[in-house]
């Protein structure tokens, strides 16, 4: 070998070498388990923490339905002595249903939260806890726009373990997350998954969330369950599951837990439901509109109607303006329009950013 390829190959090993240094500086990040701790990582002490928080509910509503004899259905007979032949002899029964689902202690006095569609028509209402202690429960308050609804046992002053509300808008696209509940009725259930998705809106029949959507396996029980973050803080209330087959997809649906604590915010002493309102309606921007008003893309809801005595009228927000933003926060189409007002403290102050006459401003609104 000649000197020159000698000092071709010494130059292409210098640079090897020192192309090399920065990667391995970065890969020291990732390093090979030292020790039975760094191996054995488990959900295990964060479950101990939150699952005494998350209850069973069981409901029984009586069902009265009259029972037809089979004689009296018969044509032939209806045909001779007319159709209401029978009907007086036909006895009423009375019949209990039984339903289950999930709730999640949110206040040491035995406040709950729970999904509507749990509790729906109950004549009684049984929440068990983690330890198998029963209390009977009373509704508080039921809420058709976000499918929620306030339970309240009566303790006798006992504290009961519950989990704090973290704010929902924290969570990012890929965080880990946990779901608790009681599936098929087997008994309280943990599962793991990650956040798939923020802010879905058009999901059920509920017109003001905008779902945290999870891979985590929720299943019939689930509902009203709780969803947690790392930290063992509620971010969530499992509510909906999208299946072909009734069972888990990896498609599940939460109620945000700022939805949660707006609700908890709105109950009056009455057990009334007060919650904020903007007073304007809109709808989504696509493209061809953008195109027209001049935005970058598609976005924000055109402003189409604005109530004379609301608060989007005292603050100048107009018919043809776009809301862009409430407190920062992106404004995709109206139903997230309506989450972000309806999450928000009745007579604080938002601020909405408005594209207007092809410019932002920033308008507040009480």
């Amino acid at each position: 070998m000649n000197v020159s390829l000698l000092r071709i190959s010494a130059t292409w090993l210098a640079a090897l070498l020192l192309a090399w240094q920065p990667i391995r500086a970065d890969s020291a990040e990732k390093t090979v388990p030292e020790s039975r701790d760094e191996v054995l990582l488990s959900f295990a002490p964060l479950v101990r923490k939150a699952a005494p928080a998350v209850v069973n509910i069981y409901t029984q509503k009586i069902v009265r339905a009259r029972r037809a004899v089979p004689l009296f259905d018969d044509p032939f007979f209806r045909r001779f002595f007319g159709e209401e032949f029978g009907s007086e002899m036909q006895r009423e029964q009375t019949q209990r249903q039984n339903s289950l689902g999930s709730g999640v202690i949110v206040r040491d006095d035995g406040l709950i939260v729970t999904n509507k569609h749990v509790i729906e028509g109950a004549d009684e209402i049984t929440v068990v806890l983690h330890d198998r202690r029963e209390y009977d429960a009373k509704i508080l308050v039921t809420d058709n726009k976000t499918d929620l609804a306030v339970l309240k046992l009566n303790a006798n002053g006992v504290k009961l373990p519950f989990l704090e509300i973290r704010d929902s808008d924290d969570l990012d696209v890929g965080d880990l997350v946990l779901a608790i509940g009681n599936p098929f009725g087997v008994g309280q259930t943990v599962t793991s998954g990650i956040v798939s998705a923020v802010a879905r809106t058009r999901i059920g029949n509920s017109d003001l969330n905008a779902f945290i959507q999870t891979d985590a396996a929720i299943n019939p029980g689930n509902s009203g369950g709780a969803l947690i973050a790392m930290d063992g803080r509620l971010v969530g209330v499992n509510t909906a599951i999208y299946s072909k087959s009734g069972g888990s997809h990896g498609i599940g649906f939460a109620i945000p837990s700022n939805m949660v604590r707006a609700v908890l915010r709105g109950i009056t002493a009455t057990g009334k439901l007060v919650r904020p309102w903007l007073g304007a309606t809109g709808q989504a921007v696509n493209q061809e509109i953008a195109n027209s008003l001049g935005l970058a893309r598609p976005g924000g809801v055109l402003i189409n109607a604005v109530h004379h005595a609301s608060a989007a009228a005292v603050a100048g927000l107009k018919v043809g303006d776009v809301v862009l933003a409430v407190n920062g926060h992106e404004v995709l189409d109206s139903n997230t329009l309506k989450h972000r007002i309806a999450t928000l403290p009745v007579g604080d102050e938002a601020v909405l950013r408005v594209w207007r006459a092809s410019k932002t401003k920033a308008l507040k609104v009480r």
